[in-house]
């Protein structure tokens, strides 16, 4: 499968607690019109944390009825237990999605043995197009590029989401394999398409996919300077939603875009007030509001 573009890293709208499906749906045809490659739901921008498998399922469905054909939906399926891993993704495969998302295993910090064995016994218990997803801040585990390279080597491993934050990460694993790498930060995708990325699991994509979109479909076709200019003029959009966790800004965003009430689930809670006017007042500046 090929792998490149485009994908949002979907937010999971709520409504007096519950997931709101039919905000599920407004956002995937906003998505959809703004020509993202495809959705990533239920991972970090997703709450996955606080989201129940059931509530993960519904979600998976709406998303598959709507796009099949239309763009592919790699929703997240990893955990800290491969046992629960592979129920989930097996999940995902049975709900038609085209793939899953894997974080790597958090808090009980794996070695790269471990690592290893984990995704092998994933990739061998569901025959099913995978994405790995090193996240260190988050995880506390760093999928180092040679095990990368060792992971590449399993059939149905199609990519790697990288937010290391270590854009010579890229060129390590590049030397290495051929894994195409999509980038997991927005403030990084520009660099790490030149660097022979691929595109990007994209927070920003919740709020403007039809410029992320161009600045990676400019990108793979030599367009540079085309995307250099998008990158850019949404630099500060991208790094203001990260002044305070993912996804509490984005959903803030949205709120003010008029696209969602930026419900979150606890343990996230509400912007500061000073974050809040800093996120606004870059919205205004990028014709968002």
């Amino acid at each position: 499968m090929k792998l490149e573009g485009t994908f949002v890293a979907l937010v999971t709208p709520f409504a007096d607690g519950r997931v709101d499906l039919r905000k599920v749906r407004e956002l995937a045809a906003f998505h959809l019109a703004g020509g993202v490659r495809g959705f990533c739901p239920v991972a970090t921008t997703g709450e996955s944390p606080t989201v129940t498998p059931d509530e993960k399922a519904g979600i998976i469905r709406v998303l598959v009825g709507m796009t099949r054909g239309r763009a592919l939906v790699f929703p997240g399926t990893g955990t800290n237990d491969t046992r629960t891993t592979i129920e989930q993704t097996r999940m995902a495969r049975e709900l038609g999605a085209d793939g899953a998302l894997l974080v790597t295993p958090y808090y009980n910090k794996p070695t790269q043995e471990g690592l290893y064995r984990h995704y092998e016994a994933v990739a061998r218990a569901v025959p099913f197009p995978l994405i790995l997803y090193n996240v260190p801040g988050r995880t506390g585990a760093d999928l180092s590029p040679e095990t990368t390279a060792r992971l590449s080597k399993i059939r149905t491993i199609a990519a790697l989401k990288d937010a290391s934050g270590d854009v010579e990460r890229v060129t390590r694993v590049r030397a290495l394999c051929d894994i195409a790498i999509l980038s997991g930060e927005d403030a990084l995708t520009y660099p790490i398409l030149c660097l022979g990325g691929r595109g990007v699991i994209s927070v920003a994509a919740n709020l403007i996919p039809r410029p992320v979109s161009q600045m990676c479909e400019a990108a793979l076709k030599g367009d540079f300077r085309r995307a250099r200019a998008i990158h850019d003029r949404y630099y500060p959009l991208f790094d203001d939603l990260f002044l305070e966790t993912n996804p509490i800004p984005v959903k803030t965003a949205l709120r003010k875009m008029g696209k969602l009430n930026g419900d979150l689930r606890l343990p996230l809670c509400g912007m500061s007030a000073a974050n809040e006017a800093r996120l606004v007042k870059t919205l205004r500046k990028c014709g968002l509001i």
